[in-house]
């Protein structure tokens, strides 16, 4: 009897690290996808407000969450006066995350956008502490250092320096440290589950996000824009608006079946390719040795993390799935 239990729960052991994996590469791909295709519409494409494009990546969730509970593809409660309460903060750190990712998108090469954003690693590992009780350990903080002290070098050389991107990029960080954090702890509670998260997260903010795109012009600048007769341009907005979708359920996924600092982490990780490619593509990354050693110290640091973090034995995983559940409960 014991040797069937031990099989069946090595069994739900390999289960769970392969949910691991499958949804973190889910979720690499998707974040890849959405930030090369962003930097098409906002910089090779000069498109005027990455507010308005956000506001189509609101649009998007809520059309497609909204069918998909029509025709019963989906499950998440109906709204009523207590899902505010539940949902709160989330919709104001999913606007800021949203906004602030497109605009230091816009105004900085990719791979300088791609180091900075490994703050938000840091940040990540500073508020799971805070917030979930969860201390990362020596490796872990160790290779986290090395990425954003790979960031400083490069940061230190970059003759493209942009005080409102790096300012964005950085709020960017912050916000997406948050919303880890605190999408693990909702999720963890399972009040409205991925997918109400998601919706809600959309429909409380697409209204707010609108008055602030109409008070700054930025509603009218994208009507006026001038390539909407473009089919190539008019793809890649509407693929930009179904990848918010797609980042934001494959986000669910990683971070329900792993920490928040590995959703953080594996967003950062899937720039290794963005850093290269985004040297090609954009027009706007100017070479220097300092800059391109600090860039490479970085991404060899997350491959580490990488590593550390993924060799940890699936018991350690659950033993740290409990304690999060418990910090909930408190």
């Amino acid at each position: 009897m014991s040797g069937h239990s031990a099989q069946d729960q090595a069994d739900a052991d390999k289960a769970l690290l392969l949910k691991k994996i499958l949804s973190a590469a889910f979720y690499a791909l998707a974040s890849f996808m959405i930030t090369v295709v962003n930097k098409y519409v906002l910089t090779s494409y000069a498109f005027p407000s990455y507010q308005v494009l956000g506001l189509g990546q609101m649009l998007a969730t809520i059309t497609v969450l909204w069918f998909g509970r029509s025709v019963k593809l989906v499950q998440f409660p109906h709204l009523d006066s207590g899902v505010a309460r539940r949902i709160w903060p989330l919709p104001l750190i999913y606007l800021g995350n949203m906004a602030t990712g497109l605009g230091g998108t816009k105004e900085l090469s990719l791979p300088m956008f791609t180091a900075l954003r490994r703050f938000s690693i840091l940040m990540t590992m500073i508020l799971e502490r805070l917030v979930l009780g969860v201390k990362a350990s020596w490796s872990v903080q160790t290779s986290v250092m090395a990425m954003v002290a790979g960031a400083l070098l490069a940061a230190a050389d970059d003759v493209t320096f942009s005080w409102p991107g790096y300012t964005l990029v950085l709020l960017n960080d912050g916000f997406t440290a948050a919303n880890g954090v605190y999408m693990k702890k909702k999720l963890d509670s399972k009040e409205l589950g991925k997918y109400g998260l998601m919706f809600y997260n959309a429909l409380f903010m697409i209204l707010p996000a609108t008055v602030v795109a109409w008070c700054t012009g930025d509603l009218e600048n994208s009507a006026a824009y001038a390539h909407w007769s473009d089919m190539l341009f008019v793809t890649l907005f509407l693929m930009s608006c179904v990848m918010g979708f797609i980042l934001s359920y494959s986000v669910m996924l990683c971070t329900q079946f792993n920490s928040a600092l590995t959703t953080t982490i594996i967003g950062c990780l899937k720039n290794i390719l963005v850093t290269y490619l985004g040297m090609i593509i954009g027009g706007d990354y100017i070479f220097s040795w300092l800059n391109f050693v600090g860039l490479n110290i970085s991404v060899f640091a997350s491959l580490i993390y990488t590593y550390v973090t993924f060799k940890r034995k699936p018991n350690q995983y659950m033993l740290l799935n409990q304690a999060n559940s418990k910090v909930d409960t408190v």
